[in-house]
Parts: structure tokens; C-alpha cells; sequence
């Protein structure tokens, strides 16, 4: 599989002669975010790819388009608390992203295990989950990964104004159909590509 973005930047970094242990040192961050970045398991944001560039003395153009056309494969997730109403949505994804790797889950805490070892592109979240808040799981999967796009899901119109302080990219009340989710991919904070034509 390819990674664009970490193969650009290990290339990057070896060109100048800079060890991971260097680079981590000049952009103040930990030795473990370069290997992180450089093994595609997670992406900066675009802030700190401008960052990167700064100190590896290149056009951050190089970078930024190795992140927006990263070749890693699309991984979507969808988190909903009602098996019915997941199997559902995940069928619709299928249908309508055939080529992405989809995952869902009924608990927060099983999409963020994934999400720290695969590079979420897009994910669907309910707001409501049990006791926890669909608000603090985007916030949490925006920590591992700023540039994943996340998609609201909710029966609640009210809760418009709520999600939008959050980093959230999208908002789509209930039910999840193709002619919502096509909506939504055609207005990503963080665009992607779908594949084909």
C-alpha cells in the first residue's frame, strides 16, 4: 500500500540528512509523532505539515499535496449504538463508497482504538451514545487524526448548533440514506478522492 504523505516526508527528512530524533527536536514534538507520520499511521494538520516544511526548507506545497492525495486507503468508520441502525448505515457507505474500508461500532472507545492505528478519512457519529456524547468523540478522533472529516448523525435537528463548535465537517439527521451521504461528500472540510471517474 502506499502512503504518499509518509513516503514524501521519510525522502524529505533522509535528503537532509536529519534523523527523526533531529526533525522531532526542531519542531518540538516527540521522536514517536515523526515515526508516526512517517509510518502513515497518523497525519499532521496543515498548520504543522507548513511547520514541517519550514524546517525541512521545501515548498509546503510538496507536502501539503502529498496529505491531500495520500495514498493510503480510505478508511471510514460509523458509530452508532444501535446495531439495527449501524448494520443499516454501514450497508448505505458500502453502496455509496464501495472502495473504502469500512468499520463500525456500537462503543466510542473501540472506534478510537481503531482510529490510533488507521487513518480515519471520513466518520459517521451518532450524538447520542448511551452515557457518552458523539460532541467528545469527534473531539477525541480530531486529536489522533486533525484531518479526518466527521460527519454528525442524529434524529434531532436541535442539536445544529451544538456540533458545529466542534471541528465537525458535517451534520445529517436520521436516517442515513445515499443521497444524504453524497451531500456530505461533496462538501468535506478535508476532501478525498472516491476513485474512478
Amino acid at each position: 500500500m502506499t502512503k504518499r504523505f509518509a513516503e514524501t516526508l521519510k525522502e524529505l527528512r533522509a535528503e537532509k540528512g536529519l534523523s527523526q530524533r533531529k526533525l522531532a527536536r526542531r519542531m518540538y514534538v516527540a521522536q514517536s509523532t515523526i515515526a508516526r507520520w512517517e509510518n502513515g499511521s497518523r497525519l499532521p494538520d496543515d498548520a504543522t505539515i507548513n511547520q514541517l516544511a519550514q524546517c525541512l526548507d521545501v515548498n509546503a506545497n510538496v507536502l501539503l499535496d502529498a496529505a491531500a492525495k495520500n495514498g493510503a486507503p480510505l478508511n471510514v468508520l460509523m458509530v452508532e449504538d444501535r446495531e439495527i441502525i449501524l448494520a443499516g448505515g454501514l450497508a448505505v457507505l458500502e453502496e455509496v463508497i464501495p472502495d473504502a474500508i469500512l468499520a463500525g461500532f456500537e462503543w466510542p472507545s473501540e472506534a478510537l482504538e481503531y482510529a490510533e492505528t488507521c487513518l480515519v478519512s471520513l466518520a459517521f457519529v451518532d450524538i447520542e451514545l448511551g452515557s457518552e456524547s458523539g460532541f467528545d468523540l469527534c473531539r477525541s478522533l480530531l486529536d489522533i487524526n486533525p484531518r479526518t472529516n466527521v460527519v454528525y448523525l442524529t434524529a434531532y435537528a436541535d442539536y445544529a448548533l451544538d456540533a458545529w463548535g466542534t471541528g465537525a465537517s458535517g451534520f445529517m439527521l436520521k436516517p442515513i440514506t445515499p443521497e444524504g451521504v453524497q451531500a456530505q461528500l461533496a462538501d468535506l472540510r478535508y476532501p478525498f478522492s472516491l476513485g474512478g471517474d
